[in-house]
């Protein structure tokens, strides 16, 4: 009965999320509600995406996108809106695209630098945030290279900012949120690690919060001993109502937070040792499903009734078999699905941490999973799609190619599905 109840709850919850983006198609980095979501778990009306696709079948566009970008494309008003950057991380673009017939409509530089501080790795790029979107205006963020808002109208700048500081180290990966008449930003550097709100409609600062963590990398003066990627982290929050308040969820290095959106006020927090944390968390039972991070990533299930530190209290589960380090999980009923690194997809107990089942996927993941349709959508980085059911039983229902890898994550716009590889923008449907 406490199932029932619980599955109840959980529906109504999304089914709020859903309602609350009504108004677009894919608003922000995992979609409406953020947590990779096309259609509401148990719902009878399917969206009607594609199971099958390849090059030369259920493909309506492909367009070639410029330079390099790993951000997910946000869709509202029949225009997709995607960054990209040059590969040395000297220019930085936006660029909107015609959803019908995929021409571009807009290639603007917002931002430039001199010297950006080389990345080290091909796992991230100087545009991975994703943008986010509300009805006449889309707000585009590199990180530290700068944050401006665009009227979707005429791609006009209304303001930019490039004096947030923030040394990413290895490149900016935490996209921003809106809420309210707040644009919310994460920047957690090597250097210094804060969240902070800016006015969405002149860009104005309106609070600003430093992490809290307590640091095991400083010497006799406090300082850090080392450059490196101790303090790092590039997960976006995620907003909930939760324990009668309005909650803002996030993951740093060394510790996962809770915060006031509205004032920046930290609610709760939980300790950990990981960093470079990428995945976003999800929510559902009164629990948030927070990724620890690197280098031996867990997933904690945490009650979000807490206040101050909660490590010793709020803890209901860790996990560390085959724990994703960037892909975030799904949460479908009390089902939650993993999908790791190196391929390792696993269905948990979303109540326990119990795991149902486990299966291997060919290729490397740095994209998340999406669902819709009672399936399962999992992005390769060598560009192959596999889906499965999402159930209590593994079920492989198709597996497509595409000639390039994923390292975005998927966006969704009616029945289409919207695939950025390395190369390209596709417009997917079942033709």
């Amino acid at each position: 009965m406490r199932r029932k109840h619980m599955k109840v709850c959980l529906s109504v919850c999304i089914l709020l999320l859903f309602q609350q983006w009504a108004c677009a198609d894919w608003p922000e980095f995992r979609g409406p509600g953020g947590m990779g979501l096309a259609s509401s778990p148990g719902d009878a009306n399917k969206v009607g995406i594609a199971l099958r696709w390849s090059e030369t079948e259920n493909v309506t566009w492909k367009t070639a996108i410029p330079h390099r970008g790993w951000s997910t494309p946000v869709v509202m008003e029949g225009k997709v809106w995607l960054t990209t950057a040059t590969p040395e991380g000297h220019d930085f673009f936006v660029i909107c695209i015609d959803a019908d017939t995929g021409q571009i409509l807009l290639s603007k530089k917002l931002f430039g630098c001199e010297n950006p501080e080389p990345l080290g790795n091909d796992v991230n790029c100087y545009a991975s945030p994703s943008p986010t979107i509300e009805p006449g205006r889309v707000y585009i963020h590199f990180g530290s290279y700068g944050t401006a808002c665009l009227d979707t109208s005429d791609g006009k700048v209304v303001w930019q900012r490039a004096d947030l500081p923030c040394r990413h180290y290895r490149g900016p990966g935490s996209s921003p949120i809106l809420f309210k008449d707040l644009l919310i930003l994460t920047m957690d550097g090597v250097d210094v690690q804060y969240m902070t709100a800016l006015d969405k409609k002149t860009g104005q600062t309106v609070w600003k919060t430093d992490r809290t963590a307590d640091w095991d990398d400083l010497d006799s003066d406090g300082k850090p001993r080392s450059e490196g990627d101790l303090r790092k982290a590039y997960s976006t929050p995620l907003i909930v109502e939760a324990g009668g308040r309005i909650q803002m969820l996030t993951a740093g290095a060394k510790a996962a937070y809770s915060y006031d959106p509205l004032t920046g006020e930290e609610l709760w927090k939980v300790h950990h040792r990981a960093y470079s944390g990428a995945s976003r968390p999800v929510f559902g039972h009164g629990l948030a499903y927070i990724n620890t991070g690197f280098p031996s990533p867990e997933l904690w299930a945490v009650r979000v009734d807490g206040k101050g530190n909660v490590t010793d209290t709020h803890v209901v589960w860790k996990t560390r078999q085959a724990v994703p380090q960037i892909p975030s999980p799904l949460l479908i009923d009390d089902m939650l699905f993993m999908v790791s690194d190196t391929g390792a997809v696993t269905c948990l107990d979303a109540l326990t941490g119990g795991e149902i089942w486990r299966e291997h996927l060919a290729g490397r993941f740095t994209a998340s999973p999406l669902y819709a349709d009672e399936r399962i959508y999992c992005f390769s980085q060598d560009g192959q799609t596999i889906v499965l059911k999402a159930g209590q039983q593994y079920e492989l229902l198709a597996t497509n190619t595409l000639e390039s890898g994923f390292m975005a994550s998927p966006a969704v716009s009616g029945k289409a599905l919207l695939l950025r590889t390395k190369t390209h923008l596709y417009r997917i449907e079942d033709r």
